[in-house]
């Protein structure tokens, strides 16, 4: 009956794709293979090694995370050679075909199949990932984060291609512990639906019978800067608090709130009109769209009174997503919140959440003004795009998730740092 269930799946899958029709998403039903290979063959077959024969594997990782230049100058002149990025994209369609046997799919590309230890099964966690292209770089990005204790609310925007789309339902399918989020929206950049996105995901994953203790947020192009078994022993440290940026607003982005804003043809853009009042006593915070919080701040988020006027007023500011988790983090009342005077702001640096690095503040260790070396990648909208010499920087800070990675432009980054994490798991470091 399974096998049926899955070949039926399949079938629409690719009738769907050949039809470019989205309703006949609604026919879709979800498989669950539940064949464990770990079972049988134990953890060695997850180690990621040379003979898995990557494109990438021409690239000596331990000399990178070393910082040794020969190594750093090799992965540097492949982000310009053309014949190694065409042997390392993979198109979305790859991704339907590929996990027609999902079992097979699981085995090759080494999902791990059970808890990698008893800590780690007492302390599932929660992620929220909001996806709109690069299903490349959501696939890594969700094989190295994957582990069965765990629990995964993947949210697609409404207008990514349908070979985006397809190729995400795809891969979800394979899992029992991921699924699509019940309400998508159509994300539109600095307006408020780039929270609800993440809002329908958090509802969705409250509501599951996986009793997660802690959840983290992400979007396609991040990636992990630690083991799960790091990241639980980090979530533990909180102590049911919560890590994410919250300060007070910079002067220079004042007007994102004290203007009122509106979506128009597709962007947010300024009414020349004043903003109303904030509808709550409380100051408005500035941080960012990324957090790390627990199961009970999701609830207050979910179910205190303030929240609701709050989220409407956001509607018309700017960028809401930098300002609303970080207000919420400094209500009384909300579980594990700070106190909103100045003394417990927290700083992009402090909060353990996301590491970025902003072109505006790059420079020189001996720059008063600089809070992180230069980007050794490329720059978009002013932020990194890791390069191989990023790693051994970023690998000595104690945020969790790093962005921004682009397998596009350069893929050494995130294959080595795949292996790095994958070998300090399984020694269950």
């Amino acid at each position: 009956m399974r096998l049926l269930k899955q070949g039926r799946f399949r079938l629409l899958l690719k009738l769907t794709i050949a039809l470019g029709s989205l309703w006949i998403l609604s026919l879709l039903t979800r498989s669950n293979p539940g064949w464990n290979p770990s079972s049988v063959l134990g953890n060695s077959w997850l180690e990621y090694t040379d003979s898995d024969d990557s494109p990438e594997k021409v690239c000596n990782c331990s000399a990178i995370l070393q910082g040794e230049r020969e190594a750093l100058e090799q992965a540097k002149l492949l982000t310009i050679t053309k014949d190694f990025h065409k042997s390392v994209h993979i198109p979305d369609e790859h991704y339907v075909n590929a996990t027609e046997d999902c079992s097979a799919f699981k085995l090759r590309r080494k999902y791990l199949t059970s808890p990698l230890s008893q800590e780690e099964e007492d302390f599932p966690l929660a992620y929220s990932m909001v996806v709109h292209h690069k299903v490349q770089n959501f696939e890594r990005l969700l094989r190295a984060i994957y582990a069965p204790q765990n629990i995964y609310c993947v949210h697609v925007d409404k207008k990514a291609k349908s070979s985006v789309l397809f190729a995400i339902w795809a891969i979800t399918d394979c899992f029992p512990n991921i699924f699509l989020v019940s309400q998508p929206v159509d994300v539109v950049y600095a307006a408020w639906s780039r929270v609800q996105a993440d809002l329908n995901c958090l509802a969705d994953l409250y509501n599951s019978s996986t009793q997660w203790k802690y959840v983290i947020n992400l979007c396609g192009q991040d990636f992990p800067l630690k083991t799960n078994l790091e990241i639980v022993r980090s979530l533990r440290s909180l102590r049911g608090g919560n890590s994410l940026e919250s300060e007070e607003i910079p002067a220079g982005n004042l007007l994102r709130v004290k203007n009122a804003f509106e979506v128009i043809d597709g962007t947010n853009q300024d009414t020349g009109k004043a903003n109303e009042p904030p509808p709550i006593n409380i100051t408005i915070m500035s941080g960012s769209a990324y957090f790390v919080v627990s199961r009970g701040f999701i609830r207050s988020v979910l179910e205190d009174r303030r929240v609701p006027a709050l989220r409407e007023w956001l509607k018309h500011t700017y960028i809401p997503d930098e300002l609303f988790w970080a207000t919420i983090q400094r209500m009384p009342g909300v579980h594990g919140s700070t106190w909103p005077h100045r003394i417990y702001d927290m700083s992009d640096v402090n909060a353990i959440a996301r590491l970025v690095k902003w072109q505006l503040y790059e420079g020189s260790q001996d720059s008063p003004d600089a809070r992180y070396p230069e980007c050794h990648g490329s720059h978009v909208r002013g932020v990194c795009i890791y390069g191989a010499g990023d790693l051994q920087w970023m690998l000595k800070q104690h945020h969790l998730f790093a962005n921004k990675f682009d397998i596009d432009t350069d893929p050494v980054p995130v294959y080595c740092l795949e292996k790095y994490l994958r070998k300090r798991a399984l020694s269950g470091i």
